[in-house]
Parts: structure tokens; C-alpha cells; sequence
């Protein structure tokens, strides 16, 4: 039997499409920043920080890596209230984008510190730096350089990851695509241009990426295309 493709719902729907995308774009950003910022401070812990947090940092990291995002999603929106902590459902999808996404950026961002020639360090310390100047301009900012293409790949991911946000009734990208294909019954014209559009997605943010990576640290790591 012959298909009759129809796109043409796509300018009805298309209120529903562009505020889908911007809710994708937004958790992405508030995410993919908080998601940074934890995966940053872990990693200062396990590798510079006070020994007596390091155990429950890897507890932490361990958890959120060898355990699905949509089950952790489903236990800050839906195991919380439990305990009297009941989250909007953006709110929740945020908290656990950037938990998830501070796991994985830790280990990348320690692996990147880790990295740093001991003897750095040392001239640091010698030339009178505290430890704080050290680990920021003698450690921290050549890890930042050596690991950006990898945290950049990583932060594309996290993005993609966010279309499970739609099980909260979070009103992203996906949850209009399958609001749509309900009404329309479309399902291939549906979820075939919300594929296009997380394409689209992908591709422009693995471009600003590494269009900061080049802002903040040169030509000295090989990018991406």
C-alpha cells in the first residue's frame, strides 16, 4: 500500500513545534551550566579538595553514572514529594539534567587535571602562587584546553538526553511531537521533523561550542570539524 506523506500540519502545529524547541534549547543551556559547575567543583574535591569529601563525591558520581537518567528523573519528580520535597516538573528536569551531566563532567574535567605535569605545579608553588592561582592558571586552564572537545561532545549528549524530560509533562521537543502525532495521527511526519530539528540542534551546538572553545583557548587543541 502506497503512503500519502503530509507535512502540511506542520504550520498548524508550528506554535507548539517552536516553543517545544526553545524548552529543549533552555533546559539545555540551564542545565548543561549547572551540570558544569557541580562536574567542576567534584572535581576540584577528588583531585585538590579535602580528603573527608572525596568518599561521598565518588558515591555521587558513581550513582548518577551506572544508573539511568529516567529513573533519576522519576525519583526527583516523583520520590521526593515522598518527603515533603515536591519540584515543578521543570524544575526537577533541571536539577536532574545537572546532576547527571556533573558526573560525567567530573570524571572528564579530573581526567584533564589529572593530566598536568607534576613539575607545573611545583614551578607554580616556587614562584610564590597560592594554591588557589595554582590550580586556576597552572592546572585548570590547560585541563580546560586538553579536555574541551570531549566536554563539548558530553554537553551534546545531555542535550539529546532532555527529550525524556516529556515523561514529566515537560512541554520540550519531543512531548509536542507526541502531543501532534496524537491528534494528527502522523506518526512518521511527526517524529520525523522533531528528528530533524534535534539534528539541526546538535550540529548548531557542537558549533558554538567549539566556536567558545577557540574564544577562550586558541588554536592549542585540535577541534573538531
Amino acid at each position: 500500500m502506497a503512503y500519502d506523506f503530509d507535512f502540511g500540519w506542520v504550520l498548524d502545529y508550528s506554535p507548539m513545534l517552536a516553543y517545544g524547541v526553545f524548552t529543549t534549547i533552555w533546559l539545555t543551556i540551564v542545565g548543561t551550566l549547572g551540570g558544569f559547575g557541580v562536574g567542576l567543583a567534584a572535581a576540584w574535591v577528588l583531585t585538590w579538595g579535602p580528603r573527608g569529601l572525596r568518599s561521598p563525591i565518588v558515591g555521587y558520581v558513581e550513582a548518577m553514572r551506572n544508573t539511568p537518567f529516567l529513573i533519576q528523573l522519576f525519583f526527583i519528580y516523583f520520590g521526593l514529594p515522598q518527603f515533603g520535597l515536591s519540584l515543578p516538573a521543570p524544575a526537577a528536569a533541571i536539577i536532574a539534567s545537572a546532576l547527571n551531566i556533573g558526573a560525567y563532567s567530573c570524571e572528564i574535567i579530573r581526567a584533564g587535571i589529572q593530566a598536568t605535569p607534576l613539575g607545573q605545579v611545583e614551578a607554580g608553588l616556587c614562584l610564590a602562587m597560592t594554591r588557589a592561582e595554582v590550580f586556576r592558571y597552572v592546572v585548570l586552564f590547560p585541563a580546560l584546553q586538553r579536555i574541551w572537545p570531549a566536554l563539548s561532545s558530553q554537553f551534546v549528549v545531555v542535550m539529546l538526553g532532555t527529550a525524556v524530560v516529556s515523561q514529566i509533562s515537560v512541554p520540550d521537543l519531543t512531548f509536542a511531537a507526541s502531543f501532534i502525532q496524537s491528534r494528527n495521527f502522523r506518526s512518521f511526519e511527526s517524529y520525523a521533523v522533531s528528528l530533524a530539528v534535534y539534528l539541526i540542534l546538535a550540529i548548531a551546538m557542537r558549533q558554538v561550542m567549539n566556536r567558545v572553545g577557540r574564544r577562550f583557548f586558541g588554536g592549542s587543541v585540535p577541534w573538531s570539524r
